[in-house]
């Protein structure tokens, strides 16, 4: 939340509403929406850093805001965060994890943990394509582009579910 807070920011000041809503409107439905106890609780912490600073800005009928707007050292983690490249492929990976240990505590059978995890990973699939048709509505594009990722990295992990089943059913 610390990166895309400062990238926000880059464009101009901002409260923490108005970067909630930035957010959502921006990723929309799929991507889980922040909380906005977060939102601010983050801000204080950017804050303390120095990458932010936040000015009480009065109101009449209102209690006041604060409005953050980013700074010189705050520009600077947000032009290495671009120059850096995404993680590295999974290979931590808690389904896996289940599945490599699952014959040795007797406690799960492998087959029936792929099938499981195919039935989540295809139910996931579904309602992420519900909410492509929705977002195809608002021309948002950069929500369609994330919705289109999500579904891309299930069906190679649905591919991948296939392929564990093969090699596990194959004698030995």
């Amino acid at each position: 939340m610390r990166l895309p807070l400062l990238a926000l920011l880059a464009r101009g000041p901002a409260h923490g509403y108005e970067l909630k809503r930035d957010l959502e409107q921006l990723l929309g439905a799929a991507y889980p929406q922040p909380n906005v106890g977060q939102i601010y609780v983050t801000l204080g912490r950017l804050e303390k850093s120095g990458l932010i600073e936040g000015e009480e800005v009065e109101q009449s009928s209102r209690p006041n805001k604060k409005i953050y707007h980013l700074t010189d050292a705050g520009r600077e983690a947000l032009r290495a965060w671009y120059e850096e490249t995404a993680d590295e492929p999974r290979v931590r990976d808690e389904f896996f994890m289940k599945l490599a240990l699952a014959p040795q505590t007797g406690l799960a059978d492998q087959i029936a943990l792929i099938n499981r995890q195919r039935r989540h990973y295809l139910n996931t699939m579904r309602n992420l394509s519900k909410l492509s048709t929705a977002e195809n509505g608002r021309d948002n594009r950069v929500s369609r582009l994330l919705i289109e990722g999500a579904m891309l990295h299930l069906q190679a992990d649905l591919d991948w579910l296939e392929r564990c089943q093969e090699e596990l059913e194959e004698p030995r």
